[in-house]
């Protein structure tokens, strides 16, 4: 396998989806703990970019293990085209996964035994997400599986991984007893600040399932969209967005982040814009990157507006 034909099989140019709530979350660490550890925010950058690419892998190998439709097997699946055997790609799935699990042991190791838990989780929705009997990205739990997993998670381990024990939550595990204690305002806190993240990156699979509505059916994928129907599932694709300047907003009302943050409404004209291109057509090749470059907008200049507070801090 080339080069070129592994980085279109994981979909390298998706991963900007986890690399803004890494950033995001390392920055927000600095800005509200002053905290930073650089040999663990190294070794977690590595370990999410490895696994995001082992599940896209798998959504790839899986698409076209159960394709109906011939056509998109052989001519527009990465497997197809290249001529990719699954028991390759297989191989190559697994060994992903081996490198991302072993790094987060030792990210464990480093930290508490809660990031295990945690880990085990992100990896387990992961997996699962296109893999198995009854896949997530087949039911209408695709969009919220991605958003929390990729949207929260990785803002929540970037943070875990740089903050002293406790600041988060924390498990002991003295057999045969456990304990788990938190702070359940700095919980809340995390769950506020990564509500934009997780808005736009469910925002993604949205536009990616209504635009492949009619492909969806016709390979027996039965989505969020499938159930609320098309006109609902493309007003909640506003909704969202709208959804991430007021958790933005009230993030400043609580003086959680700084009033610079506030001029992240200054992109809202070009994110309705987009909203209401997207919302006149809805197709893969013309309209769906809309969505990306939504994320791209609005997590760019929240990056920006929290370096801002950083150096006036």
């Amino acid at each position: 396998m080339t080069v070129p034909v592994f980085l279109e099989f994981v979909e390298i140019k998706t991963k900007l989806a986890s690399l803004f709530p890494f950033v995001l979350g390392t920055l927000f660490t600095l800005y509200r703990f002053g905290s930073i550890n650089a040999l663990n925010t190294i070794l977690f950058f590595i370990a999410m970019v490895v696994f995001d690419m082992a599940t896209t892998a798998i959504n790839n190998t899986m698409d076209f293990v159960k394709a109906k439709n011939l056509v998109y097997r052989d001519e527009e699946n990465i497997l197809g085209k290249a001529g990719i055997s699954v028991k390759k790609a297989a191989t190559i799935i697994v060994s992903m996964i081996a490198f991302a699990a072993l790094l987060g042991l030792i990210l464990t190791a480093r930290t508490n035994l809660l990031l295990l838990a945690i880990g085990a989780l992100c990896f387990a929705i992961g997996i699962l997400y296109t893999f198995g009997p009854f896949p997530i990205s087949r039911m209408p739990l695709g969009e919220v599986a991605s958003g929390l997993t990729m949207g929260f998670g990785i803002f929540f381990i970037a943070v875990f991984v740089n903050v002293p024990a406790g600041t988060l939550a924390s498990l002991l595990l003295q057999w045969p007893n456990f304990t788990l204690a938190g702070n359940v305002a700095n919980l809340l806190i995390i769950l506020l600040q990564s509500a934009p993240l997780v808005f736009s990156i469910a925002n993604i699979m949205l536009a990616n399932n209504i635009c492949d509505y009619e492909t969806d059916i016709s390979n027996h994928r039965y989505t969020l969209t499938f159930y609320i129907g098309k006109p609902i599932a493309v007003r909640l694709y506003s909704w969202l967005y709208y959804g991430a300047f007021a958790a933005t907003s009230v993030s400043v009302l609580f003086g959680i982040y700084p009033v610079w943050m506030l001029f992240i409404w200054a992109i809202f004209p070009v994110i309705q814009r987009n909203i209401h291109r997207f919302k006149a057509k809805q197709d893969k090749a013309t309209t769906f990157n809309l969505a990306i470059k939504n994320l791209i907008l609005y997590h760019g200049l929240e990056i920006i507006l929290l370096i801002v507070s950083l150096i006036l801090k």
